[in-house]
This record gives C-alpha cells, sequence and structure tokens, in this order.
C-alpha cells in the first residue's frame, strides 16, 4: 500500500535557516526532528492540529509523526534532525511538542552548528555533549509543569512509546500491561493519574490518530488504511472511526484534505 512519505537523514544534520518562504507537504519522519526559532511567522501542522509559529518557539517531533510546515520570509533559526544510534536519552521522552526558545538553548545549538560546520576532531562527541546540554536545559524550563510521580510518568512514557511500533498488531489493554510488566490496573492507575484518561481511550485515540494520517496523507482505500491498522472486518473499523470523530473515513478524508 502507498504510505505517508517518510523522509530520512544518515544519523544527524543541522541546519540554519535563512531563507525565503519554507514549505513542507505532509510527511512523516522516521528520526527526531526539532524546529528552534528565534523569529518566525507561519503555521505548523502537527499530526492535523495547526500551531501558530512565532519567535522564541521550539518545536520537537519524535519519529513517526506527521506534519505540514509553513513558515514566512524572515524566519530564523535551526532544524536539527538526529536518529537514536547518533544519540537517545531518557530525556528525549520527556520532551514536549513545543517549548519557549531561550538565549541560552539558542546559544547551545550555535555551537552544534559550529561542530557540525566544521568537523574537528571528535566532532561527533562534542555535538552528542552539546545534546545532552540542551535537553537538560530543555526539562529544568519544563519541570514546573511536570508530574511529581516520576515512576508514573516514566511508565507513561514507555506505554506511549509502545503504542507508536505496536498499534496495529496490540490493541487491548492487557497487552501493553504484559510488555511493561504491569497489570492492568496498574497501568489504568497510571494513565488516568498522569493525564486523566483510561488505557483503553489512550489507545483508541492513537488508532483513530493512525487512521487521519494515512486518510489524509495517502490515495489508499479504506479497506486498504483498515487493513494496515490491523482489521480484517472493515465495517467494524468504519465505525469505530465514526464513533470517535463524527465522521465516517471518506467524509473525513473529503472535508479535511480541503483544509489542510
Amino acid at each position: 500500500m502507498k504510505n505517508i512519505p517518510i523522509r530520512d537523514i544518515t544519523s544527524f544534520s543541522i541546519r540554519d535557516i535563512k531563507e525565503l518562504d519554507m514549505v513542507q507537504a505532509l510527511h512523516r519522519h522516521d528520526f527526531y526532528y526539532m524546529l528552534a526559532l528565534k523569529k518566525g511567522k507561519g503555521e505548523h501542522a502537527i499530526d492535523f492540529i495547526s500551531y501558530e509559529v512565532a519567535d522564541n518557539m521550539v518545536f520537537f517531533l519524535r519519529p513517526g509523526q506527521v506534519h505540514q510546515l509553513t513558515m514566512k520570509a524572515g524566519s530564523t533559526g535551526y532544524l536539527m534532525s538526529f536518529k537514536n544510534d547518533f544519540y537517545y536519552s531518557p530525556l528525549l521522552r520527556k520532551a514536549s511538542l513545543y517549548h519557549t526558545g531561550t538565549q541560552q538553548l539558542f546559544s547551545i545549538l550555535t555551537a552544534i552548528l559550529r561542530e557540525y560546520t566544521d568537523k574537528q576532531e571528535a566532532y561527533q562527541k562534542v555535538i552528542q555533549a552539546n545534546l545532552d546540554i540542551f535537553f537538560i536545559e530543555l526539562m529544568r524550563q519544563h519541570s514546573q509543569s511536570a508530574t511529581n510521580n516520576t515512576y508514573a510518568q516514566e511508565r507513561l512514557e514507555e506505554f506511549l512509546e509502545l503504542l507508536e511500533t505496536q498499534i496495529t498488531h496490540h490493541k487491548q489493554v492487557s497487552q501493553y500491561a504484559d510488555m511493561l510488566h504491569l497489570s492492568p490496573y496498574q497501568l489504568n492507575a497510571i494513565t488516568k493519574a498522569t493525564l486523566g484518561k483510561t488505557c483503553s481511550t489512550l489507545i483508541n485515540e492513537h488508532i483513530i490518530l493512525e487512521a487521519k494520517r494515512y486518510l489524509l496523507a495517502t490515495a489508499d482505500q479504506v479497506n486498504q488504511i483498515a487493513w494496515h491498522l490491523g482489521y480484517i472486518d472493515v465495517s467494524y473499523f468504519i465505525r469505530l472511526f465514526k464513533k470517535h470523530t463524527g465522521h465516517s473515513p471518506e467524509a473525513f478524508r473529503h472535508h479535511f484534505s480541503k483544509v489542510l
């Protein structure tokens, strides 16, 4: 089946944004993607939710997320991408979709760009060390709104990561609880305490999100999308989608493709 376009990189890249209008069509990545703007104006649609692009914003996307970016001329900042084989830290699980950019964050990115451009001895290690500092600083800024229950937050993040990779094969709370070495009761308690939602609600939300991604970013038929998501009974998938969105898959595609 035709998939949503996936953009690829080697392991790491960073560049300075100093250009005319930027328009990126709907696509997804198999790497981490960060857009840090000192100055910016435009619109950034991430998983079909639109965000205004403004000054001093940092957008952080995980592998698999779908996005579409339009930026006006005069925007400045950095565009950075990397894969797990280049850099990974548990801090990546804690990074939110967007943050407020500070002078300290931009200074770190400037140092990373310089190392990447000059490529002196051991420059990759220096970049990785700077990424540690960058994400620590990002989390310090975010700490005021973070949950006090570190254990529950970590289990939640692990669960959300599993949803990204396992949703086409596993749709039961008990299956995810087993993978996390928890009971279904414990997993539900964690999702309710951290997000105010049951585990089954989060599973359904992710299924619908994946369905939306394929409906709006590919020309695949509804039955193909249902099969890709693990539903042999296409009529059941259609009923599930309509229950959660108020639209049939075809109606959703017809209406929202005009919006994006």
